[in-house]
């Protein structure tokens, strides 16, 4: 081929295949925990690759598991920097300070599970601005919404309906579930999370464990605890944003932007069904392990709800971030419970 119609070849090719003109961008990627469970294995085998394969291998990105770049409650700081990594894995709930509103999600008992919640949560960040607006404060933009498991109540003894928690010691790291618990009539347990939970669980001074349920099941709580309480119904509200720096997203193309909301897309797709799949691997094994798992009824949930008084603790949050000038709390408190409504009625 001669010189004219070499260049003529690479001058089309450009222009049919504009990534191969341009070089590779690399997203370095930070996550707190290890490769393995559900949600990290989900946005390494799924997310990630759509990412590549929706920028027609423009846009590459290197994870880096295990805090080995920051640890989960340093994780927002670190992306909002943007120095040693592109793009994490913020849990709302260890910037509370930062993130106040976000704090919300955990104050319903109820709530969808599955691709009713991944709905709920998409449409909550698409209807209440407020919510990307706290994001991009903290210098980080929004790329995909993963979710968690329900709560489950791992005790030591048998219990035969939500009611049986009068009277007994539950420790949670919820502020949220604290309330619920104590109006429940239950005791809340303060104590941080170690071996010191195992030996509680022996001596008594704990009756359980209120913890979602895949934390539960791996860290292997049903050993010490194994009468085991859930439902799909039993809210947690527990929310992963993969964020990124707001600095870096503004350097993508818009060509590069959109490859990553078709792969959160696509992968939005998939997300729910391979959860539904693990909750059930996570119950078989737990029954295998000689735990007594029972799946609370809908009449006993709607109980529970009740008797947390959960639009109480609500009103009183909302009193106090007002307090503190978050004068958007109550509004933006109201418009989530009503998605909340009506997509428990779409269940």
């Amino acid at each position: 081929m001669d010189l004219n119609k070499r260049l003529l070849a690479i001058a089309v090719a450009a222009l049919l295949f504009p990534q191969a003109a341009t070089a590779v961008k690399t997203i370095i990627y930070t996550d707190h925990e290890a490769l393995g469970g559900m949600r990290t294995q989900f946005l390494n085998d799924v997310f990630f690759p759509a990412v590549e394969r929706e920028s027609q291998g423009r846009l590459k990105i290197e994870p880096h598991w295990d805090g080995k770049i920051s640890t989960s409650y340093r994780a927002l700081q670190t992306v909002s920097k943007g120095a040693t990594a592109d793009m994490a894995i913020v849990v709302p709930e260890y910037s509370a300070q930062e993130l106040p509103l976000h704090q919300m999600f955990k104050s319903f008992p109820v709530g969808p599970s599955a691709d009713k919640q991944i709905a709920f949560f998409r449409r909550v960040y698409r209807e209440v601005p407020a919510f990307q607006a706290e994001l991009l404060r903290q210098n980080v933009v929004p790329v995909f919404i993963a979710t968690g498991y329900p709560v489950a109540f791992f005790s030591t003894h048998e219990i035969k309906k939500l009611d049986d928690l009068k009277e007994t010691k539950w420790r949670t790291a919820s502020f949220w579930h604290q309330d619920f618990l104590r109006n429940a009539g239950a005791t809340p347990v303060i104590m941080p999370w170690g071996d010191g939970i195992y030996k509680a669980l022996a001596d008594g001074r704990l009756d359980g464990v209120m913890v979602n349920v895949d934390s539960g099941y791996q860290l292997e709580i049903h050993e010490a605890a194994p009468h085991v309480l859930l439902s799909p119904e039993l809210w947690l509200g527990h929310v992963y944003l993969v964020v990124m720096n707001k600095q870096t997203w503004d350097r993508l193309t818009k060509a590069e932007q959109q490859a990553i909301r078709r792969a959160a897309l696509s992968s939005y797709k998939k997300l729910g069904g391979i959860m539904r799949a693990k909750m059930v691997t996570q119950i078989r094994d737990m029954k295998k392990q000689g735990a007594q798992v029972r799946l609370v009824r809908h009449a006993e949930i709607m109980k529970w709800e009740k008797a947390t008084r959960y639009q109480q603790v609500q009103a009183s949050w909302v009193k106090e971030q007002q307090s503190k000038g978050l004068t958007e709390a109550g509004p933006v408190m109201a418009r989530v419970s009503e998605i909340m409504k009506e997509t428990m009625k779409a269940e």
